[in-house]
């Protein structure tokens, strides 16, 4: 059952509006920070399209138009200079947008590591797509931790689960993480009988 719920909520993300040609969230509000990875393609055209860093300086790299400043550029925006420039180049051209984050699943996750994921995306689809939870881990105690901070989340928060990465603001660099179950009384019993075993070899081995 726990399976299956972490594999519906992995396809459960809503898809972003497209207008214009532009694949965003939230009417295209977003804005740019460094750490973003931009997802552009350029229907007919894949020597244009692929996946773009933002680096530290707020600057990306694009093919045949060379540096784009990002800095407090929204997503419309990008479209419009990217669609402006390629149309110098051929006519016409098709241009999509999707940004994407670079965050660290973390914890008593399944497959821990760094993810790129999409801002539709909600908590819930990232720890999904690590592979859910371990055995051990405990949805009800998640983190989101961001510069030493730490806000927490609890899956029984239903209304939690419709909002987006992108609202609740979380940017790239941050980090989900899963905490462990409480000890339970069968951890205790486990940990008495380890105790009693290694009491009883140290007794063996005295004799």
């Amino acid at each position: 059952m726990k399976k299956t719920l972490m594999v519906l909520l992995l396809f459960a993300s809503p898809l972003a509006a497209q207008r214009r040609g532009l694949v965003v969230t939230n009417d295209s509000i977003y804005t740019l920070k460094p750490g973003d990875i931009i997802r552009v393609d350029v229907w007919g055209h894949e020597e244009f399209s692929g996946e773009f860093q933002v680096n530290v300086e707020g600057i990306i790299t694009y093919p045949g138009i060379g540096e784009l400043n990002t800095n407090d550029l929204k997503l419309n925006d990008l479209r419009d200079s990217v669609g402006t420039a390629l149309g110098n180049i051929f006519n016409r051209p098709f241009v999509t947008v999707t940004p994407l984050f670079r965050m660290a699943v973390l914890g008593h996750i399944m497959n821990p590591g760094l993810y790129t994921v999409d801002p539709t995306m909600t908590v819930f689809d990232m720890i999904a797509l690590a592979g859910g939870a371990s055995p051990d881990g405990d949805l009800n105690k998640i983190r989101l931790l961001r510069d030493g901070q730490a806000l927490r989340f609890s899956f029984q928060d239903n209304a939690l689960h419709g909002r987006t990465l992108q609202d609740l603001g979380i940017r790239s660099g941050d980090q989900v993480f899963v905490n462990r179950k409480s000890i339970t009384a069968g951890d205790i019993l486990i940990a008495l009988s380890a105790a009693q075993l290694l009491l009883s070899i140290a007794i063996l081995v005295r004799q």
